[in-house]
């Protein structure tokens, strides 16, 4: 079968991941790079485009969108425009508006666009996805989400920190990714109640820190922490049902500093008082390999050959979250 031809916009830490998965599908053939800063490729066989354009108008069939957020949506719409398919890192975009003309374009477009949220493919909410479709948990109550990275020496100098590039802080940047899942988990939309936010320890123009409490249209009431100072690294998603939880605790990365990633259930144990009651037998499942970028590519692949459609990160994904997004900017209140 014909290889699909791709090109990469923007060849920074995520152009090269993407590249990685690449090197490991016989599906792809990466051919040409645009990127506004570096002018060689990993591979003398892959041509460096001097412009976008350039990029767009090369031997390929699909481009990867992996570029500063203040571009990202311009580059999707002129690549669709162009007839490729688009996968595009997140964040989609600075706010919603920007997606508004690639909605427009799609509703008659055959052109297959996705969006990177890897999360969902991580092995732990994989399976934790599965025990909810069960339905043996029940209800669902609430969920309680905390996301934090420890920045770096250099964090105040990275350009996701700044207005020029990007449309938010540490919560549009790594936030998202939890946004996104309990999105995913409700199957549900989400308005936000509060949020407080602001650069309470790094010199930087976006937040460092946000407190969210959001609530979805069936009433499931959430919490989200995202931070940019958790000195030590942590990723835990906690649900609460009738019957029973599931926490994931932990996610694998390309730093280790996550993980373990665990999978971690239980159910309620309320009728015997003397012994269970608050401390119920949990099971326990560790994952110790993420193919969730390889995962992504497969989906985006076959829908490109039309074997399937996007069922994770979907334009409406992509919108939605934005949406979401918006409001919570919107609403923002300082927390000092």
């Amino acid at each position: 079968m014909k290889k699909i031809n791709i090109g990469i916009a923007g060849y920074g830490k995520m152009g090269k991941i993407r590249e990685e998965s690449f090197l490991k599908s016989k599906d792809v053939k990466l051919i040409s790079v645009f990127d506004i800063e570096q002018k060689k490729a990993n591979n003398d066989n892959i041509h460096f485009c001097e412009s976008y354009q350039e990029l767009i108008e090369s031997n390929i069939d699909a481009v990867f969108v992996a570029t500063y957020v203040n571009i990202a949506a311009e580059y999707v719409f002129r690549a669709l425009e162009a007839g490729k398919h688009v996968f595009c890192e997140k964040p989609p975009a600075m706010n919603h508006d920007e997606l508004k003309n690639i909605q427009e374009f799609q509703k008659n477009s055959n052109q297959i666009l996705k969006y990177g949220f890897n999360h969902r493919l991580h092995y732990s909410v994989i399976e934790a996805k599965k025990i909810i479709k069960e339905s043996s948990m029940g209800k669902l109550l609430w969920m309680r989400g905390v996301y934090g990275k420890a920045g770096s020496i250099d964090f105040h100098l990275n350009w996701r920190n700044y207005k020029q590039f990007s449309g938010g802080g540490i919560l549009m940047d790594q936030g998202i990714h939890m946004l996104d899942l309990f999105r995913y988990f409700t199957d549900d939309e989400f308005d936000c109640l509060a949020s407080y936010m602001d650069a309470i320890y790094w010199d930087i123009e976006h937040e460092d820190n946000a407190f969210l409490i959001l609530q979805s249209n069936s009433g499931v009431l959430s919490t989200l922490h995202s931070s940019a100072n958790q000195w030590r690294h942590k990723f835990l998603l906690e649900m609460t049902f009738e019957n029973g939880y599931i926490n994931l605790d932990g996610i694998l990365s390309s730093t280790g500093s996550y993980a373990p990633e665990r999978l971690i259930y239980g159910y309620r144990e309320l009728e015997d008082i003397s012994k269970a009651m608050g401390k119920p037998t949990q099971n326990v499942s560790y994952f110790e390999k993420d193919n969730s970028w390889q995962l992504e590519l497969d989906e985006f692949i076959n829908a490109v050959r039309g074997d399937s459609t996007i069922h994770h990160g979907s334009l409406n994904d992509a919108v939605e979250v934005m949406k979401l997004m918006d409001k919570i900017y919107l609403n923002k209140k300082s927390i000092q």
